[in-house]
């Protein structure tokens, strides 16, 4: 009798054991082979993940019906949007011991006041990256948006510029080049950065989220307005490499969007156990560290701090100043007509 109690209760059991599985929704390249080998070796569970080259995309899959992960990692603005929805679970915080890593400053940002369903990740600025000794030949300077939207700049590196295939990012620089802020909703303004962009198109070579980082490494494209990580990437590759050029990347003047990322759980992922212990184990300083080694992603973990490289530690770029954070800004999210309103004029921009 025993024996055949104990047969049904080992078969109830396998399932469990092969559905330990994390399912990760998460940027492109934003977590180390390295850091996932060892978090599967620590739950001896398997990590399976899908990537997203911008939060709309992320925004729209979900929209349209996919379920399933665990964890996301939108920016701010999205964790917003995802919170009004209902999409996401909230934490348990028991089971993070590790959040106390978090810089203060970073916690309790707008999007979600009491850190109910969000725990930082990482953090980028968007900004121009470069090829420096093309940029110097043609005397085009490298701390302003105008080298991506005035003409008298564009001429002399006409189809060598891309800029990022998101409304969001691409009318945020538009909005600071003007003088607005990247979450003024004006339509007046705008349309003053739907006109600047339309009247700079002609002269970039794409609307690119995805390869620029390979594009500016190769040589095929010279100035690229995207995400410092990103550039960091692209410099180590073509050091890497040994290409004849160099690859530079600086903050404009006018300010620019910083980006934070977060880990937040999906209403729709049946592993939350698993979930809580990837959040705390990506909230280990070592572990948070090897991210910002890696890609140079800016470190909202204080105790990651001692571990990151000093090269990279004292980058302005990846740890920007008071000086520089002062004029940067996170990106909110659009109520309903807002959005429509901004679909309708990305639309414009790219069918013109």
């Amino acid at each position: 009798m025993r024996s055949w109690l104990w047969v049904p209760a080992l078969l109830a059991a396998l399932p469990a054991v092969a559905a330990d599985v994390l399912h990760l929704y998460n940027w492109n390249n934003y977590i180390t082979p390295e850091t996932v080998k060892r978090f599967e070796k620590s739950c001896n569970c398997k990590l399976v993940q899908d990537y997203y080259a911008d939060n709309e995309e992320m925004l729209a899959k979900l929209a349209a019906g996919a379920t399933g992960y665990d964890i996301l990692v939108p920016t701010g603005n999205a964790v917003q949007n995802l919170i009004l929805q209902g999409a996401l679970q909230p934490l348990d915080k028991r089971l993070l011991p590790n959040l106390k890593n978090i810089k203060p400053a970073f916690m309790g940002e707008f999007f979600d006041p009491g850190n109910e369903y969000s725990v930082p990740y990482a953090y980028s600025v968007t900004l121009l990256g470069y090829n420096v000794e093309k940029m110097r030949e043609r005397g085009i300077p490298m701390d302003t948006w105008a080298a991506i939207f005035e003409p008298r700049y564009l001429e002399r590196i006409k189809g060598k510029v891309t800029v990022l295939d998101s409304q969001r990012e691409l009318v945020a620089a538009a909005l600071k080049y003007l003088g607005y802020s990247v979450n003024d909703v004006d339509e007046a303004h705008w349309k003053k950065a739907r006109d600047l962009i339309l009247r700079a198109k002609p002269y970039w070579a794409a609307f690119n989220a995805a390869s620029y980082i390979k594009e500016l490494t190769v040589g095929n494209i010279w100035l690229a307005h995207g995400y410092s990580n990103d550039m960091f990437t692209a410099a180590q590759d073509a050091r890497a490499a040994g290409r004849k050029f160099t690859i530079g990347y600086a903050t404009p003047k006018e300010g620019a969007v910083l980006a934070l990322d977060n880990m937040v759980l999906h209403k729709s992922g049946p592993r939350p156990d698993l979930a809580h212990r990837f959040m705390d184990f990506m909230l280990d300083g070592r572990n948070s560290a090897e991210l910002t080694n890696a890609i140079g992603a800016g470190n909202p973990n204080a105790d990651a701090m001692q571990y990151i490289h000093p090269d990279i530690a004292q980058n302005r770029a990846v740890f920007p100043d008071k000086a520089a954070t002062d004029r940067m800004e996170m990106l909110h999210d659009l109520d309903r007509k807002q959005r429509r309103l901004l679909n309708r004029m990305w639309i414009e921009i790219k069918v013109r």
